[in-house]
């Protein structure tokens, strides 16, 4: 038996979540058996723990969308037992159980070999959160973003996306500026690496007029809607936007000019169907250009008994870089 955090929705259909003694025979179908060390609790994690946004279909349910760990059994010739492993994406935590639990059983194809130099726990402190923004640097330099262009804007910066990606960018030597809309935050992102501070309450409206002053060489948003509608509009010739979250809302209220009198292109990022070879390309970045130190700073310690607290928290918006949570402790 171990523990896992294990969502139950009523006849009326509230959700609750609490942890609870589980067996490796409750575990779905997989090739692999991975004895968890740590995860994180992700903005999704949130959704899956209230039960909102119709991720999980089937209860009860497991949640966590990342884990990193052992291989204890496995089918697969790829692994064996005694196999470091970190696991995101694939909809695992969603519609499969996932890494908010001792143990998981998972199909083989999700899996990542943990990269050398990189611990189980700080796989995690990137998680799926910074695997996206990995993926978001390595998309805007495949179009053109080089240190020379300018100041590249971070939306959301203060979150898991944000933070992970304003001290990957610092580190590489970009010049960073970041849109929050918490000013204690300031202090917080200026360690990241941030050279400015945009208040969103500047930028998170739409203009009458299409286009603005070129100001952005790169961005990398989290929010969406209006405020990408905006930064849209102050992109310089021939640059890019990573799309990579809605936290403003999913509609786009912009129109094509950026597109056509400026030739910006919106690239939209997603880290849960990335195939193998990009995923360990992205690991690799991690662990070469993500800085540790910063990363270590960025961590919200927990355990399992703070997962349903986190989940309101995250979703409130009150969390400020990446929860861990010590599956163990």
């Amino acid at each position: 038996m171990f523990k896992a955090i294990v969502v139950d929705k009523s006849e009326t259909g509230d959700t609750s979540a609490q942890i609870r003694e589980i067996s490796v025979d409750d575990l779905p179908a997989g090739d692999v058996v991975v004895a968890i060390e740590y995860s994180t609790v992700n903005y999704k994690d949130g959704m899956c723990l209230s039960g909102t946004g119709r991720l999980v279909r089937n209860y009860p349910h497991v949640p966590g969308i990342d884990f990193a760990g052992t291989v204890e059994e496995s089918n697969d010739p790829r692994y064996k037992a005694g196999d470091k492993v970190v696991l995101t994406g694939w909809r695992v935590g969603e519609t499969h159980w996932g890494g908010l639990a001792q143990k998981a059983r998972v199909n083989a194809d999700w899996l990542v070999p943990l990269p050398d130099g990189l611990t189980p726990r700080a796989a995690m402190a990137v998680g799926t959160a910074g695997l996206t923004a990995v993926l978001s640097i390595i998309a805007l330099e495949k179009q053109g973003l080089t240190r020379d262009n300018g100041p590249v804007l971070v939306t959301g910066a203060a979150g898991g996306v944000g933070s992970v990606a304003t001290a990957t960018l610092a580190n590489c030597g970009y010049d960073v500026a970041c849109v929050t809309g918490r000013p204690e935050t300031e202090d917080y992102l200026r360690g990241l690496g941030a050279s400015q501070i945009v208040m969103r309450d500047t930028i998170a409206e739409t203009v009458k007029q299409p286009l603005e002053a070129e100001t952005w060489a790169g961005c990398i948003d989290a929010a969406g809607g209006a405020m990408l509608a905006r930064v849209l509009g102050q992109m310089k010739y021939g640059t890019s936007v990573a799309a990579v979250g809605l936290a403003a809302g999913a509609g786009l209220p912009a129109t094509v000019i950026p597109f056509l009198l400026r030739g910006v292109n919106l690239l939209g990022i997603d880290s849960v169907m990335q195939p193998f070879d990009a995923r360990k390309a992205a690991w690799e970045r991690v662990v070469k250009d993500v800085p540790m130190g910063l990363l270590e700073g960025m961590i919200v310690p927990a355990t399992l008994g703070d997962v349903p607290q986190l989940g309101q928290d995250i979703l409130a918006g009150r969390i400020r870089g990446r929860v861990v949570v010590d599956v163990n402790a």
